[in-house]
């Protein structure tokens, strides 16, 4: 007997383990970074020659990936990605193998020396990447609007608006109508961490927070099937999944806890009525704050109009099941939690403010200004939470290249005011500072 039930346990032991089923979040993790969604847009070499494109770059730069994710404010994969940066991958139109883009073209950053998934991309020039990608390509790289003003903010908003105007309800092809393309709004990225808290989301709270096929417009360029829809829909439930799981990065730097704990106080006191109070006990109210209070540029808020709201509640995209999410008209733009705000500068929806002090201090902000427009520790203000800039007086003489025309904000310009959020400006500079010693905890 006891010979018996020494052979079972050995042969027991011979057989491997088998492996537990991924969850749908783990399912959704490698749908992120290993599908390409959308077909690919340019042929291979079109990335090993784009540099040709680059201002006063007279031969190949020896590290040359590197010098890439410089140029255009991409950051490395903390994946297997061949040798591309994030937002990029390996794919294929038709037969043809090529470079696709993906997701974390904006939403995947670096914050001193670490890549983040989930992190918004504030330094990327999306603008010079369609055009000098579609010119590498052989193609024109005329754009058909302007997918960016300024470097490190989007036109989000005007691509869904632009390219659901192409689409029937069912999401079969038309002719493009204009459903009121206002490609002025300078969105800035917001952290995918901060899903999990919200019932809205978008700066104005105007979808759903678990709504799928919200997540899903990007896939809308021309050349995407619509049958394509409905065949990664499972995947991208999967995604929605892993979204709810992504953590903020702690802030490595040291924490004054005596200080800090005199900003909780003030915190609680003068913001979290509208951005919630953290620890184990968190609270987030969902806010939506009227424009008229939150006085910021109202741009983005105009910029998404009621009939792209009319035709998105009459397509796929609002109508999931077992329950439809269709667009939420608003009133202003939602206070979002602060989790891992240290690491989600700059500041405002349309990345108009660099630091947090210049949030909490309103009479301080630069009227113009420009960065390093990279991550790393010798590019990040600790103090006052935030990046590092230079103010500037006017623009420079001679006519710029766009690309490095765009790395000056002009907080002038259309989309672009930095005024508004003046709810800090009662406080005293001690003060201020013990709150950004807080979230600086956050």
């Amino acid at each position: 007997m006891r010979y018996t039930i020494l052979t079972l346990m050995l042969l027991l032991l011979s057989f491997p383990a088998v492996a537990a089923d991924p969850t749908a979040a783990e399912r959704g993790y490698k749908a992120l970074i290993g599908t390409a969604f959308i077909p690919a847009a340019w042929r291979p070499p079109a990335y090993d020659n784009v540099w040709k494109r680059w201002a006063g770059v007279s031969e190949k730069p020896a590290d040359y990936d590197a010098a890439f994710r410089d140029y255009y404010g991409l950051h490395p994969a903390p994946y297997e990605n061949e040798k591309l940066p994030m937002g990029l991958r390996p794919g294929q139109f038709l037969f043809v193998k090529g470079i696709a883009m993906d997701c974390l073209l904006c939403h995947g950053s670096s914050i001193l020396g670490k890549s983040h998934i989930g992190l918004g991309n504030s330094s990327l020039d999306v603008q010079a990447v369609f055009e000098d990608l579609s010119a590498a390509d052989g193609r024109s790289p005329k754009l058909p609007f302007t997918f960016s003003n300024v470097r490190g903010t989007s036109e989000a908003g005007s691509f869904a608006v632009y390219l659901l105007g192409f689409r029937e309800p069912d999401l079969s092809m038309k002719k493009w109508e204009d459903l009121g393309l206002h490609p002025d709004q300078c969105e800035d990225v917001p952290a995918w961490w901060l899903l999990k808290k919200k019932k809205t989301m978008y700066h104005t709270g105007g979808a759903n927070a678990r709504s799928v096929r919200s997540k899903m417009q990007f896939m809308l360029t021309p050349v995407t099937p619509a049958s394509a829809f409905d065949k990664h829909e499972a995947a991208f439930k999967d995604i929605n999944e892993y979204l709810m799981t992504i953590e903020a990065p702690k802030n490595p730097h040291p924490i004054d806890k005596e200080l800090a704990g005199k900003g909780e106080q003030l915190f609680r006191a003068n913001c979290a009525e509208c951005h919630g109070t953290y620890g184990e006990k968190w609270t987030y109210p969902n806010r939506i704050v009227p424009l008229k209070e939150i006085g910021t540029d109202p741009k983005r808020y105009e910029g998404i109009q009621d009939r792209f709201g009319e035709e998105y509640n009459k397509s796929w995209f609002a109508k999931e099941e077992p329950k439809a999410y269709p667009v939420i008209p608003t009133k202003g733009y939602q206070a979002p939690p602060l989790d891992g705000i240290w690491a989600t500068a700059p500041y405002l929806h349309n990345g108009s403010v660099p630091t947090l002090y210049h949030v909490l201090n309103s009479k301080s902000r630069p009227k113009m200004f420009t960065r390093s427009y990279k991550t790393g520790e010798a590019d990040y203000d600790a103090k006052h939470v935030g990046w590092k800039f230079k103010e500037m007086q006017g623009l420079p003489d001679g006519k710029l290249h766009p690309h490095e025309e765009r790395k000056i904000y002009d907080t002038s310009k259309p989309g672009r005011s930095n005024v508004g959020h003046t709810f800090g400006d009662a406080l005293t500079d001690e003060e201020r500072m013990a709150v950004l010693e807080y979230l600086k905890t956050l």
